[in-house]
């Protein structure tokens, strides 16, 4: 079983987001069973709340199931999940200041996956408005098609 971690800042907008996008992709392509998804923040500031409204509305527009409460990175996810994949320069920081000597996930920016602007951050639609949450999607879907078509070919993993 491999696990990935999305991280963001609060762990109500960007990160919960891959999180339901990802396990559509995952489930769209018979892969349960092989892949593991959760989402968390660096952040304390949202823990056990759902997701932002428009980040709710922007995932049911695009027929994703979104079911997630915010929860906090913590130095065992380290440990327990294969890949850590941080929304922006800021998470990677803020990850990297509880990292473990002992860590043994392996850490990307989610746009190190991206066709456009590879390496970049994906932009926190938090101050804006629903028009920033299409643009996060699009960013995200991209991202993740790109991700989990890295970690099939890296693993070898066929359909169920």
């Amino acid at each position: 079983m491999i696990k990935v971690m999305f991280v963001c800042l609060g762990n109500i907008c960007r990160s919960p987001l891959a999180e339901a996008v990802f396990a559509q992709r995952v489930k769209e392509q018979n892969l349960e069973g092989k892949l593991e998804v959760e989402s968390c923040g660096t952040a304390a500031y949202h823990i056990g709340e759902k997701p932002d409204p428009r980040t709710i509305t922007v995932a049911q527009h695009h027929h994703i199931p979104i079911d997630h409460r915010a929860q906090q990175l913590k130095k065992e996810h380290f440990n327990t999940f294969d890949y850590l994949i941080v929304m922006d320069e800021s998470n990677a920081s803020n990850a990297k200041e509880i990292e473990p000597a002992n860590a043994t996930s392996i850490m990307y920016k989610l746009r190190d996956f991206d066709t456009e602007n590879e390496g970049s951050d994906v932009a926190d639609p938090w101050f804006g408005d629903e028009d920033g949450f299409e643009v996060c999607y699009q960013t995200v879907d991209r991202c993740v098609d790109e991700f989990l078509h890295f970690l099939v070919k890296k693993h070898n993993l066929t359909s169920a």
